[in-house]
């Protein structure tokens, strides 16, 4: 059997190399955190949706309420075309939800 340099200590390199190990484990953290690569992905993506889907319903109706009051106003058909153009933007609105949330996630 071949047998160690005798100035080498098989436990003491051990306890080295374990010690680095933590050190470049806290390091990336620390890098990650600096960075922002460090939050999970699943939860960061839900906040966006849900913001999303947020915006485009508000946009919905409020862009619908909005051309249908301008259009009010120069016709003169008070509030039939608010009424049309807010129903308009609510489906527009539900149309745009239903195809986010039906979208398959990368793989």
């Amino acid at each position: 059997m071949a047998e160690t340099d005798p100035g080498q200590d098989r436990i003491a390199e051990d306890d080295r190399l374990k010690s680095l190990d933590e050190r470049v484990k806290r390091a990336e953290a620390i890098e990650q955190v600096r960075t922002g690569t460090g939050q999970t992905g699943g939860m960061d993506e839900n906040y966006r949706l849900g913001n999303r889907v947020l915006a485009e319903l508000l946009g919905g109706l409020a862009g619908g309420a909005l051309v249908g009051w301008v259009l009010d106003r120069f016709i003169g058909t008070s509030p039939w075309l608010l009424l049309v153009f807010l129903f308009l933007g609510i489906i527009v609105a539900f149309r745009n939800i239903i195809r986010i949330s039906t979208k398959r996630p990368p793989q």
